[in-house]
């Protein structure tokens, strides 16, 4: 019900676009949120959208270079990633969270569903 695609190999500076396409119960109405995880590392929070794109949050490390947005026409959510840096290096995945909540939230247990995950891998 969601996948995610995009990843692929980048030098630091460069930017990536992820997309996340969900369909069937993950629908327009829910809300979105990307984790990543790099080797040896837990899954950390890198950013989340609420249903109708109302409120973003983001990690701190990639405020100012990363966007999340979304087209509810098309039941996609972007992660638009500038400014890359070695440390971005992760498997990136895509969530959803049923429900119009405008409260974002951080937590990987509050998505139900989850997509497999795509890598980004930045050089230096």
């Amino acid at each position: 019900q969601l996948q995610a695609s995009g990843g692929g190999l980048v030098q630091a500076g460069g930017s990536l676009r992820l997309s996340c396409a969900s369909s069937g119960d993950t629908d327009s109405t829910s809300a979105m949120g990307w984790f990543r995880r790099a080797p040896g590392k837990e899954r950390e929070f890198v950013g989340a959208i609420t249903w109708n794109g109302g409120s973003t949050a983001y990690l701190d490390s990639v405020k100012g270079r990363f966007t999340i947005s979304r087209d509810n026409a098309k039941n996609v959510v972007y992660l638009q990633m500038n400014s890359l840096k070695p440390g971005d290096t992760a498997t990136y995945y895509c969530a959803a969270r049923l429900g119009r909540s405008t409260v974002i939230h951080r937590a990987p247990a509050s998505y139900r569903y989850w997509g497999p995950g795509t890598l980004v891998t930045v050089s230096s």
